[in-house]
C-alpha cells in the first residue's frame, strides 16, 4: 500500500506531543500509525492527517498491555506495508507528594510510562530483525529524567527509567542496525500537563 513511504507507529497520538510528532512524520513523507486507547481523539488525528493529504490508519490500544503493543505493530505493518520507526511517545504524569503516593499510583504509572516503553522497544525491535532490516526506536523521556522535581517524585523515577532503558536498549541493538534513543522535553502546554498543573495548585493549596 505504501511501498514508496517509510512507516512509523506514534504511541499516545490522540493529543498532545504525540499528536504533533505524527504531523509532522507525515509532513516529512512518513505513512503513520496512530495507536491510543482514546478513541475519538485518534479518529479526529487521522482526519487532520488525510485531510492533508497524509496516510495514516488508527489502533486502539492500551501500551501497558504487551500483546496489545504487539497487536499494534502488527497493524502498522500489514496494513501500511511496511515497519520503520517507532516512537513510544505515549506517558502520564502524577502530581502528588512521595508521602502520599499508593501502591496503585505506582502500579499505574509505571506501568504505562515503564512497561509501556519497554514493550515497544520489544514489539518494534522483533519486526525489524524479522524484516531483516534496520530500524529506529524512539523514546518519550523528560527533563524530569535529567532531574527529580517536587510532588513529581514517582514520575520523575518512570522517566529516569526510561533514559537508563533507552542506553540499555541502545547498547544490545546497535549491531543489528536498530538504532534506540530518547527525547526529554521541558513542559508543554499539552492537556496531561494542563491537568497536571490543577492537580499540583491543589496540593500546594490551603
Amino acid at each position: 500500500m505504501t511501498a514508496s513511504k517509510k512507516v512509523a507507529l506514534v504511541t499516545g497520538a490522540a493529543q498532545g506531543i504525540g499528536r504533533g510528532i505524527a504531523l509532522r512524520l507525515v509532513r516529512d513523507g512518513f505513512a503513520v500509525a496512530l495507536v491510543d486507547i482514546k478513541r475519538e481523539g485518534l479518529d479526529g488525528v487521522a482526519r487532520e492527517i488525510q485531510e492533508q493529504g497524509g496516510t495514516c490508519t488508527t489502533f486502539s490500544a492500551d501500551i501497558g498491555d504487551r500483546e496489545q503493543v504487539r497487536a499494534a505493530v502488527d497493524h502498522a505493518d500489514q496494513t501500511l506495508g511496511g515497519f520503520d520507526v517507532m516512537v513510544n511517545n505515549a506517558g502520564i504524569a502524577q502530581v502528588k507528594s512521595i508521602a502520599a503516593v499508593t501502591p496503585e499510583d505506582v502500579e499505574r504509572i509505571y506501568r504505562i510510562n515503564v512497561q509501556g516503553v519497554l514493550w515497544g522497544i520489544q514489539a518494534a525491535a522483533d519486526r525489524f530483525m524479522m524484516r531483516q532490516r534496520k530500524g529506529k526506536i524512539i523514546n518519550a523521556c523528560s527533563i524530569a529524567g535529567h532531574e527529580g522535581y517536587a510532588l513529581l517524585g514517582i514520575y520523575s523515577s518512570t522517566k529516569f527509567a526510561v533514559r537508563g532503558l533507552t542506553q540499555a536498549a541502545a547498547k544490545e541493538y546497535a549491531s543489528k542496525g536498530i538504532t534506540v534513543n530518547a527525547y526529554c522535553p521541558g513542559v508543554v502546554g499539552t492537556d496531561m500537563w494542563v491537568d497536571a498543573e490543577i492537580s499540583q495548585k491543589g496540593c500546594t493549596s490551603g
